[in-house]
């Protein structure tokens, strides 16, 4: 069969219901519900052939790890996609374990973050071995758990020793190929004022005043050292959380008086060739104005990390791999116009486990998924069309990467 015949197997009704059995596993970050949708995915996985294992990562939390062997003589190619989800927020219209289809969309709390992903690279290595399919290299189909605490279960996998030539992780992209991420870090920010009544307000120094004054100017910035405008057009700032009032203990009981006290807490996205170092100098340059527009007030910067938990690094890889050419043209053949590709925004700004494969396993590949324009959001979605095309693209990506014997 040729490619086009093989993507003419894809049973779309079978992948569709596949996805709603994931959805439906509750499989909240850090629960019980984690563990048994892995084991969900190596029993699956085991039906069709594959080797699969349960594979420890820290406590009760395991990944699912399936490879389908090739004969040999071939390159091989590494799926992978977290299982975890963040917990389903109010003002949902729909079950959000219910897993429903209608005529657009599949519904769910994790399905385009990024049950829709893990599904297609099933679907498509399925639909392969149905349909008789043999390969020189191995796919190797890796569900883990903790990539919303820094990435833990990959982390785990590489310390197993899983490789491949190539990986595509299938984060939400709305099927964009993307070729560069951002890094991520967390900082909090003190400001320290001096309180009077309001009845001499001009002699103090208003905390909140100056929080007003700084939060725009944070959220507007980019970093310096960026090789080139594609890098900096994914530097990003923001501040998410602010509390003011008087002193460290946020006394909220006289609001007659000056607030002397703000703490801020925010998140920063750099590219590759910038660092949290340069990142942070930027930011102090920012409070040394602040600083001068607001006589007295003193300020204080400080990069949080969260104990005993990986950051989110940059990832980046060149147009011209093996991998995006493959994943180029397989989007190329199913959606019969250029795949775009690059730092897109807004997965630019995410953090996702390809950076771990890139600098602790050595490996080249690719982020492109399933999902995004609904993702982490009330009735969270996926295109219908969307998913199926992404089994299509991995399925000719396999064949690119892997070879048929």
């Amino acid at each position: 069969m040729n490619p086009a015949e093989l993507i003419g197997r894809i049973d779309e009704r079978a992948s569709l219901e596949f996805l709603a059995g994931m959805v439906r596993h509750k499989s909240y970050s850090q629960t019980e519900g984690e563990r048994k949708l892995a084991a969900f995915m190596a029993e699956r996985m085991k039906a069709i052939g594959l080797e699969a294992e349960l594979q420890p990562v820290e406590g009760e939390r395991v990944n699912a790890i399936g490879r389908w062997r090739g004969k040999g003589g071939g390159r091989s190619l590494l799926f992978n996609g977290h299982i975890d989800t963040n917990p389903a927020t109010e003002g949902w219209t729909v079950d959000p374990w219910g897993g429903k289809v209608d005529d657009k969309f599949i519904y769910g709390i994790g399905v385009s973050n990024m049950k829709a992903g893990d599904a297609a690279y099933y679907c498509a290595v399925k639909t392969l071995i149905d349909a008789g399919v043999r390969l020189k290299g191995d796919v190797i189909l890796s569900y883990v758990v903790g990539e919303l605490q820094g990435g833990v279960g990959t982390l785990a996998m590489i310390k197993h020793g899983v490789r491949a030539d190539y990986f595509i992780n299938s984060e939400p992209t709305d099927l964009a190929a993307l070729t560069m991420h951002a890094a991520a870090f967390t900082f909090i920010i003190e400001l320290t004022g001096i309180t009077r009544h309001l009845s001499k307000r001009e002699e103090g120094v208003d905390a909140v005043m100056a929080a007003c004054d700084l939060i725009p100017r944070l959220n507007a910035m980019t970093f310096s050292g960026a090789p080139s405008e594609e890098h900096r057009s994914i530097n990003r700032c923001h501040v998410g959380v602010m509390h003011g009032a008087l002193g460290k203990d946020l006394a909220e009981w006289r609001p007659p008086q000056v607030a002397d006290y703000v703490r801020i807490k925010g998140s920063a996205r750099y590219a590759p060739g910038q660092t949290e170092a340069q990142v942070l100098a930027d930011m102090r340059g920012v409070l040394a104005e602040l600083e001068r527009r607001f006589p007295g007030l003193k300020t204080k910067l400080t990069p949080e990390t969260q104990i005993g938990r990986p950051g989110m690094p940059t990832f980046e890889v060149a147009r011209t791999s093996p991998i995006v050419r493959a994943v180029n043209n397989a989007y190329r053949q199913v959606r019969g116009a250029p795949q775009p590709t690059g730092a897109i925004r807004p997965p630019g700004y995410y953090g996702t486990d390809a950076a771990h494969l890139q600098h602790s396993a050595n490996m080249e590949g690719i982020v492109c998924g399933p999902g995004g324009r609904y993702n982490t959001m009330p009735d969270e979605r996926v295109d219908i069309p969307d998913y199926l095309d992404m089994i299509r693209i991995y399925l000719l990506a396999i064949l690119e990467i892997c070879e048929r014997t």
